[in-house]
């Protein structure tokens, strides 16, 4: 009986070691699992993050890249902005010069009054200025002094006077128009061709002195 009872007790003990036996593994076993389990996340985090730094390092090289070529395309911009205002200055500027140029010509071309020859429609010169006639003979001497010194100094009439030579032999009605009876005669017109003043002799100085 008392062997039986030993012999139990034995199998049992046993069964309770079996059985903490089996509890350790199984307890040691989950234990790993649960390691593993975590390193693995852990790694699985590592890796997500340095995906995460290599996607944010990417953007920010992207970013990078298009800043720079929008400096280069803005300093592009800015040289052909720059460029086009040379080009439009310098056309300003020539067209500036050509203007003041025709200007000048202009004023050159005003500068001097005029001497010519009397025709039927020389007066209408008188409009754009003050008109003389000079009453001229081929053979008169001091007709061909007064002609000599006025053709001489043709550039120095002065603007807007325009000195028209008559022949006084040949322009007869004109002559009696004006009341003129002796060759070097002169006589200052209006815009109508009316009579202003009449003189004679003289020469070109005194012409101008007159007016």
């Amino acid at each position: 009986m008392k062997q039986t009872q030993g012999f139990g007790t034995l199998v049992v003990v046993g069964i309770l070691a079996a059985v903490a036996l089996i509890g350790g593994f199984v307890f040691v076993n989950s234990q790993n699992t649960d390691k593993a389990m975590m390193e693995a996340k852990l790694q699985e985090e590592k890796m997500k993050m340095e995906e995460g730094a290599m996607m944010e390092k990417k953007a920010m090289e992207e970013k990078a890249m298009m800043e720079k070529e929008m400096m280069n395309d803005k300093g592009a911009v800015g040289e052909a902005d720059d460029k086009m205002e040379t080009e439009a200055d310098a056309m300003m500027k020539k067209d500036e010069a050509g203007a003041m140029m025709k200007k000048e010509d202009s004023a050159m071309m005003q500068k001097s009054g005029t001497y010519a020859t009397y025709s039927g429609d020389s007066l209408a010169m008188a409009q754009k200025g003050k008109t003389v006639l000079f009453f001229h003979a081929g053979w008169c001497p001091t007709c061909r002094t007064a002609d000599a010194d006025i053709t001489a100094g043709a550039a120095t009439i002065p603007a807007g006077v325009t000195i028209l030579k008559a022949n006084y032999d040949t322009e007869v009605a004109l002559k009696q128009k004006y009341g003129v009876t002796s060759q070097h005669t002169f006589v200052e017109v209006d815009a109508k061709g009316v009579m202003i003043q009449k003189w004679s002799g003289g020469n070109l100085a005194g012409i101008v002195a007159k007016l």
